[in-house]
């Protein structure tokens, strides 16, 4: 059945949002690479004439690097959803998600069982749930990864964060706990990413909308009325 419904171009996440997006995507990627291998040294070491080669230093190096641009990507986010003029399409969707009636529609539209509800914001409900949970967890893995950074570094910004990250530690019930919290963060935002992309691309391919384009180009293309 050819499809004669109009489309319109709309401008849906901000250069921001979208840099922010893939900087984070890709840090992941880094984290969860070097965070394995710190956590179990599975990769020989290349052999060479040196005594040492300072394999697994080289991937901490990496791990801490990464882990600090995720942090600065973190706050820029923080930033953009509450003080961004363009990101208040991502604020109002708490309406949405306060909306009983858009939960049904949301549900039913998952289950075949119904047409995609009207949003007043860019996230349907369960993404905006999702998305919420994603940050709180993101927050959680940052701040214990500091805890563990301060462990090794003393000086400058290990320094100045040690106190308040002890104070951290000692709430969080020591430093084995620390790490058993960082890790199951860990899987859960490997969890999320899975589910992440496959409704990302459940919903471009059963939207017909360019809702996947949008985070490269920014726009996607609803079906006018």
């Amino acid at each position: 059945m050819k499809d004669n419904g109009k489309h319109i171009s709309e401008y849906e996440f901000s250069i921001g949002l979208r840099l922010t997006h893939w900087i984070r995507a890709i840090s992941i990627v880094l984290l969860i690479v070097s965070g394995f291998y710190i956590a179990y040294v599975f990769v020989s070491p290349v052999i060479t004439s040196e005594p040492t080669n300072f394999m697994n230093a080289k991937w901490r190096a990496v791990h801490q690097i990464v882990g600090f641009v995720l942090i600065g990507c973190f706050i820029f986010k923080l930033y953009l959803f509450f003080f961004d003029k363009k990101s208040h399409i991502e604020r109002v969707s708490l309406k949405d998600f306060l909306s009983p009636k858009v939960w049904i529609d949301q549900i039913k539209y998952y289950m075949f069982m119904g047409k995609h509800p009207h949003l007043v914001g860019t996230y349907n409900p369960l993404q905006f749930v999702s998305y919420l949970f994603f940050y709180i967890i993101l927050f959680v893995i940052c701040l214990t990864g500091l805890i563990l950074y301060v462990h090794v570094y003393h000086e400058g910004l290990g320094g100045l964060l040690y106190d308040p990250m002890r104070a951290v530690e000692a709430w969080m019930g020591g430093l084995a706990n620390v790490r058993v919290v960082h890790h199951i963060s860990m899987w859960i935002i490997m969890i999320f990413v899975l589910v992440h992309v496959y409704m990302a691309i459940y919903n471009a391919v059963k939207g017909k909308n360019g809702a996947m384009d949008a985070i490269v180009s920014g726009y996607k293309f609803p079906k006018e009325d």
